[in-house]
């Protein structure tokens, strides 16, 4: 396919939600980073000029991208995969350490973040893996292998320590649901996520007495409908208590002394409610001065370089990981609104074109893209609204970061690259 002919069958609506996106970004990096006398929108020293510099790259990227044939990122996904599992290893040795985090190389003119390259790698190694095997997933190996596709990079990536970039990886677990991994899995880890949540906030005694009450009801009311084998019954009532009882060791073992203020602020695990807001204020810093400028822009916002508590740097990180709050402040309501309903509307067309795939490969990759965005867009913006923990990902294509702005771009134009390519698979 020539390229000519690959621009004019690539998803323009797709692309023009990924211009929007960016655009809205950079502009809103512009007003949380400029400083007063500054003018040049093209000084290259300057966190702005550093972005804008990474989006006429994520350009040339676009181009490379679309040029090469679309059995290359098939072929050489399993390569490409262990390639950047290698760089991972590399940041013990060879790594630089940026806020705690040794999650980056130091090339000199910029930072490499592998993390955000193994996204892309990792996405086609599933669907390379999944393809391939040609089966609904319903064998037991091949389920594994491919849960192991995503942990080996997540366990790279925890002792970092970066867990926000690892739950990533676990994301992809939604691919696998898609073509067939039976239902239970997924029950099982909601349980698992519910259970930790439910032990650290009213404690294992409680939790237990929860369930003897919940057990008790379920027989007394549904033992004529429903004959649950009692041994299966009473196993999963046993591990589901051990769990919790190794609940509390895990994090006050495992989790770091940030990691354990981020969930008690966010569980409200302090009872008084005076002291509680004196932790929302210190350990909940970030969270606490991004919903103040959030709240303070209103409904239509303060104007463009107008957000008094964006200009008074109250929001720590505000151009990276905190840059909805910045458009929160200056744009209100309508810019925070029009942000979420990009992504949402980016994230259903990438869903429509994923459906329309009649290669799998190129579906189950669509899917790997779309569980990515939503997963970093989701804890991103609720993390921001306090109604997540502080976990520490990026929003991607609007934070600053040129690892993060190339490879989420390179992520996404490699899908869009394998759907102008449906006509000829016969799509």
């Amino acid at each position: 396919m020539s390229g000519n002919s690959v621009l004019k069958r690539v998803d323009w609506l797709s692309v023009l939600f990924y211009i929007a996106i960016v655009f809205i970004g950079w502009l809103n990096i512009y007003s949380s980073t400029v400083t007063e006398g500054e003018s040049s929108l093209f000084n290259f020293n300057t966190l702005h000029g550093k972005q804008l510099f990474f989006a006429g790259a994520s350009v040339i990227a676009i181009m490379l991208v679309l040029a090469l044939e679309v059995n290359f990122y098939e072929r050489f996904s399993s390569l490409f995969y262990l390639l950047s599992m290698i760089l991972l290893l590399g940041l013990f040795v060879f790594g630089k350490t940026i806020a705690g985090a040794t999650s980056w190389y130091d090339l000199g003119f910029f930072n490499l973040q592998p993390s955000e390259l193994a996204k892309v790698t990792t996405a086609l190694a599933l669907a390379k893996y999944l393809s391939d095997i040609q089966t609904d997933i319903k064998r037991r190996k091949d389920q594994l292998y491919a849960l192991l596709i995503l942990f080996i990079p997540a366990v790279l990536i925890i002792p970092q320590p970066d867990p926000g970039s690892a739950l990533v990886f676990f994301a992809l677990i939604f691919v696998i649901f898609r073509e067939g991994l039976p239902l239970y899995y997924l029950g099982i880890v909601l349980l698992a996520i519910l259970i930790f949540v439910a032990t650290l906030k009213f404690g294992t005694l409680w939790l237990c007495i929860g369930l003897a009450l919940l057990t008790t009801v379920f027989f007394l009311v549904k033992r004529k409908t429903f004959k649950v084998p009692i041994i299966p019954f009473a196993s999963v009532l046993v591990i589901t208590v051990l769990f919790s009882l190794s609940v509390n060791f895990v994090f006050n073992s495992v989790f770091e002394q940030r990691h354990r203020d981020r969930f008690g602020l966010w569980l409200r695990l302090e009872k008084d409610p005076k002291k509680l807001e004196q932790i929302r204020k210190t350990i909940g810093y970030n969270t606490y001065q991004s919903e103040k400028a959030i709240e303070s822009g209103g409904f239509f916002g303060k104007g463009f370089l107008e957000g008094t508590r964006t200009k008074g740097d109250f929001v720590p990180e505000q151009h990276s990981d905190y840059i909805f709050s910045t458009i929160g402040e200056e744009w209100g309501f309508i810019g925070t609104a029009t942000v979420v309903l990009l992504f949402t509307f980016l994230l259903l067309r990438l869903v429509y074109l994923a459906e329309r795939q009649k290669n799998p490969f190129s579906r189950m990759y669509g899917y790997g893209v779309v569980s990515i965005l939503f997963i970093h867009f989701f804890i991103n913006v609720g993390m921001v609204i306090g109604i997540l923990p502080t976990i520490g990902i990026p929003l991607p294509y609007m934070s600053y970061g040129g690892s993060g702005l190339l490879f989420f771009t390179i992520l996404l134009f490699i899908f869009l690259r394998l759907d102008a390519n449906r006509l000829k698979e016969g799509a």
